[in-house]
């Protein structure tokens, strides 16, 4: 049997076919509202065309977000700086205006393992993303394992073409694994590709003063630190571990309650003393007066 189709349903199945979902799932609420005289015509196309670009949007920003590789989503909202006050609170909420990347500009974050840098260049990353600005995150010796592996394959200049095009790109644990000498050729043709044109975020455990020692050769580090540091926001962040900053406090929360058992021992052991002492004189004062009225009787 073969029906024909109203108006009606010739616009659910056109705004399906446009993949206007939240307007084909608005859309009966709104004819109601405009039937009740409740809202204008322009006003609900208006609305309802909102609606869906507010959707899009942030459903490419979540595309950005997922494909940029990011282990897990922070924000700089999340990031404890009273923990940190090594860090200048109003210059890194800066970064949120993301002028660095107009600017071409690279963030080196310099610190010992737990202090945030990761954190942080999550946090500035996913700003970019929210911004569709291209972004992506890998850590330093994931990154060099599959240069190395596209040199093996005869595809190199098309992975560093690759990785030399996104907008942003944060390089996560410089110095955590050793890099033999060619690793760091690799990491300097990338370096040098991105030069001036795309900014790249970089976090290390190491000293630029070390990266000589780190590299293997004091020429290509020199030549990658050139690059990096020409147009740069350097963050020496100082300070302990914010992973183990409550097994530090529990150790020392336990050591406070050894001290206080140890301190209540020794009270409790001094009580004991003090009360055999008097025990002791209350039982020598009793004997000698007895003593001295069996001599007085005596005689």
């Amino acid at each position: 049997m073969y029906f024909m189709l109203n108006n009606y349903n010739k616009l659910k199945n056109n705004l399906e076919k446009l993949h206007l979902l939240k307007t084909n799932e608005n859309i009966d609420t709104y004819i109601d509202l405009v039937n009740k005289k409740e809202k204008t015509l322009v006003d609900a196309l208006y609305e309802l065309t909102s609606t869906e670009l507010e959707y899009k949007d942030d459903n490419a920003k979540n595309a950005l977000i997922k494909v940029a590789g990011f282990p897990y989503n922070k924000t700089l909202e999340d990031f404890d700086f009273t923990f940190q006050p090594s860090i200048n609170k109003e210059e890194i909420m800066d970064l949120k205006n993301l002028r660095f990347l107009t600017n071409n500009e690279n963030i080196l974050l310099i610190g010992s393992p737990g202090v945030g840098k990761t954190h942080l260049a999550i946090s500035i990353g996913i700003e970019c993303a929210k911004n569709r600005y291209s972004t992506y995150f890998i850590t330093c010796n994931d990154l060099l394992l599959k240069l190395k592996k596209a040199k093996l394959e005869n595809r190199l200049n098309d992975k560093l073409k690759t990785y030399s095009s996104y907008s942003i790109l944060i390089i996560d644990e410089v110095g955590f694994l050793p890099i033999e000498r060619e690793d760091a050729d690799l990491l300097f043709q990338l370096i040098n590709k991105r030069y001036e044109k795309h900014s790249t975020i970089i976090t290390s455990n190491i000293g630029f003063n070390k990266w000589g020692e780190l590299f293997k050769d004091n020429m290509i580090a020199n030549a990658i630190l050139d690059r990096l540091l020409h147009h740069s926001k350097i963050l020496n962040i100082t300070g302990n571990s914010y992973r183990i900053k409550d097994k530090i406090k529990n150790t020392e929360d336990t050591s406070s309650n050894n001290k206080l058992e140890e301190n209540m021992t020794w009270f409790s052991f001094k009580k004991s003393y003090i009360f055999i002492l008097i025990f002791y004189y209350k039982f020598i004062l009793t004997l000698t007066f007895y003593i001295t009225y069996l001599l007085k009787v005596s005689v």
